[in-house]
């Protein structure tokens, strides 16, 4: 199962692409080390006041992952706030393998 938590980030106080990669290198680096979960900038953008933070994990166990990603959001909403951001809204989502088709011949 794989979780994907897409987090919206308003930076107010942006006023060059400089200061925007600061707070989300800063929001991306703590979930990381924190949570060792694949944190990427989606839908990127030159707008120095606005970002979209995925987030993904796998697991066997979704009930795992909603703990998890529920923890990842109230780390990365405090992490935001300490460099300057804010999460405006935030989507978790989850893909089981139903959602990939058939599975390819010889795997288990």
């Amino acid at each position: 199962m794989i979780a994907h938590l897409t987090l919206e980030i308003r930076i107010e106080g942006a006023h060059s692409l400089k200061e925007k990669r600061q707070v989300l290198r800063s929001v991306k680096d703590g979930l990381r080390t924190r949570f060792n979960v694949a944190v990427a900038e989606i839908d990127p953008s030159d707008a120095w006041q606005r970002a979209t933070l995925g987030v993904v994990s796998i697991s066997h166990s979704r009930d795992y992952l909603d703990g998890l990603m529920r923890n990842v959001e109230r780390f990365a909403i405090r992490a935001a706030n300490n460099s300057g951001g804010e999460i405006t809204d935030s989507f978790l989502d989850f893909l089981d393998e139903h959602d990939f088709g058939e599975r390819i011949p010889g795997e288990s």
